[in-house]
């Protein structure tokens, strides 16, 4: 927690909350529980239940990098590029959870070479059998609950 230093005259703290900390580009104030509590207005800011609230301001050229940077994830343009990067991803984590590739098993380049070869023929063979037997690979995580109530309603 910040130390209770009096609010600089152009922060949107109430008086008596921390200063903001020294990061170069952007102002962060953290309030204390209880004086974010005790705020009248704290409907406004916050919906947490309890703790304090966490305000974070960037500098206009970052900000506005970061709008745009989000704009354009809205484009088709973007969305394709990172349709590709999701296909890698599903593979890497499919490659971690089914083959274990997080470790090798073994010592020495050519052996831990040897090892992803072999697991990246296992994850092409799994990939056949699912294609040739017209099951879809999982594209969506199912929780246990949901899959225990699928279970007791069959």
């Amino acid at each position: 927690m910040r130390s209770r230093r009096p609010a600089r005259k152009d922060s949107p703290a109430p008086p008596g909350a921390p200063a903001p900390s020294a990061a170069p580009r952007r102002s962060w104030w953290e309030f204390p529980a209880p004086l974010c509590q005790a705020c009248p207005v704290r409907g406004q800011c916050t919906t947490a239940g309890r703790g304090g609230r966490q305000l974070t301001l960037r500098s206009r050229d970052v900000q506005q990098a970061l709008d745009a940077a989000r704009a354009q994830q809205d484009t088709n343009n973007w969305q394709a590029t990172y349709a590709l990067r999701a296909g890698v991803e599903g593979t890497i984590g499919q490659a971690v959870t089914v083959a274990g590739m997080r470790h090798a098993r073994y010592r020495g380049r050519k052996k831990v070479h040897l090892e992803h070869v072999l697991s990246a023929v296992a994850l092409n063979l799994t990939r056949l059998d699912h294609w040739w037997n017209g099951h879809p690979l999982d594209r969506t995580r199912t929780s246990h609950l949901t899959r225990l109530q699928l279970t007791l309603a069959a």
